[in-house]
C-alpha cells in the first residue's frame, strides 16, 4: 500500500479512479500536440475590461492549500511563493516542512517553476512515514528538486474562464537521505478556473502524479501513477483580505482525501500573506491535521491596489 504525502508541495495529497496504465501519458501526449500551435495565440487582450478586475490584476500565488491555480505570469514577471507546514498524525511524530517555489514568466503563455521542499529533523530520529506506513529515521533534509512549466490554453489572459496545463517533475539524484531519488517523478494536470464576480474564483484541478519512473517502465506499460483532483473557493472579505475553502483527494487503490480553509492578507497588488488549517478525512492517515502559514511575492506588473 503506498503512503499518502504529507507535504505541501507539488505531488501532494489528491484523489483518483482506476485507469488503465498507460492512459496518463497517452492523454497528456495528444492534448501538447493539439495546443501547441495555439500557444503564440496567448496574448493580453487590452480591449478586454475584466483585465482590469482586481482578480486579474492581483498577486495569485500557486498556494496555499492543494490546489494550483490556472493563473500564468506575464513575460518577464518574478513570483517567490514560500510556506511552513506542521503535519500533526494522529497517535504519531508530528512533522515540520518548508516549501519555496520561483515562477517566471515567459512569452506570453508560458511560466517556468523551480520548487525546493525541506523537511526539518535530524536523521535518526522518526520524522516521517515510509511506504509500509512505519517511521522513516532518514527522510528529512532537503526533497528532490521540482522543476515544471504551467502552459495557458486559453487565448485571451483576461478571460473569465481560464485553463492551463501544468507538467512537472522532481529530478532524479537531488534531496538528501531517505528522500533522495534515482528515478524520475513526473505529474501533469490540467487546471481551470472560472472567475465569480471582480474579486472571486472557483479553481479545479485534475492530472497524475508517478512517484517514480525508468524507461523500462514505460517500454513495459507500468505507468502506475495516482490519480489527483482539487476544487477550491477563493473570496474576497475586504479589498485586502479574504478567505478559500478547498476539497481534495488522491489516490488509485486507495483514495485519500481532505479538506483545507484558510484566509490571506494582502497589503498591496504584488504581495500576500497567508494562514490555514487542514485536515485528512479518508485514507491510512485519516485524522490528521495539518498547519501552515506562508507568502506569495511578485515583482513586476504590480501597480496599485
Amino acid at each position: 500500500m503506498k503512503r499518502p504525502s504529507t507535504l505541501n508541495y507539488p505531488g501532494g495529497l489528491r484523489v483518483g479512479v482506476p485507469m488503465r496504465k498507460t492512459t496518463p501519458l497517452v492523454l497528456a501526449a495528444l492534448l501538447a500536440g493539439r495546443l501547441t500551435p495555439a500557444l503564440a495565440q496567448n496574448t493580453l487582450d487590452e480591449s478586454n475590461e475584466n483585465a482590469e478586475t482586481p482578480f486579474f490584476q492581483h498577486i495569485r500565488p500557486d498556494r496555499p492549500g492543494q490546489t494550483i491555480t490556472a493563473g500564468v505570469l506575464r513575460p518577464g514577471q518574478f513570483q517567490l511563493e514560500t510556506g511552513w507546514q506542521h503535519y500533526a498524525p494522529q497517535g504519531g511524530v508530528g512533522i515540520n516542512s518548508q516549501a519555496t517555489m520561483l515562477r517566471i514568466g515567459f512569452f506570453n503563455s508560458m511560466e517556468l517553476r523551480i520548487t525546493q521542499p525541506y523537511v526539518f529533523g535530524t536523521a535518526g530520529t522518526p520524522a516521517t512515514m515510509g511506504e509500509s506506513g512505519a517511521p522513516r529515521p532518514d527522510s528529512v533534509g532537503w526533497a528532490p528538486l521540482t522543476v515544471g512549466t504551467k502552459l495557458m490554453l486559453t487565448p485571451d489572459r483576461a478571460s473569465r474562464f481560464q485553463v492551463a496545463l501544468l507538467v512537472e517533475a522532481a529530478l532524479p539524484n537531488t534531496g538528501q537521505n531517505g528522500l533522495r531519488r534515482s528515478t524520475w517523478a513526473p505529474a501533469g494536470r490540467l487546471l481551470v478556473s472560472q472567475q465569480l464576480g471582480r474579486r472571486a474564483a472557483l479553481e479545479g484541478n485534475f492530472g497524475f502524479v508517478q512517484s517514480g519512473i525508468t524507461l523500462t517502465n514505460i517500454f513495459n506499460g507500468q505507468i502506475g501513477g495516482q490519480y489527483i483532483g482539487s476544487l477550491a473557493l477563493t473570496a474576497p472579505i475586504t479589498n485586502q483580505a479574504g478567505y478559500f475553502v478547498e476539497a481534495y483527494g488522491r489516490g488509485r487503490d486507495n483514495l485519500t482525501t481532505g479538506a483545507n480553509a484558510g484566509l490571506y492578507y494582502r497589503p498591496w497588488t504584488g504581495l500576500r500573506f497567508d494562514a490555514t488549517v487542514g485536515r485528512i478525512l479518508g485514507g491510512v492517515s485519516a485524522g490528521a491535521n495539518t498547519v501552515g502559514v506562508g507568502l506569495g511575492f511578485r515583482l513586476g506588473g504590480n501597480g496599485g491596489n
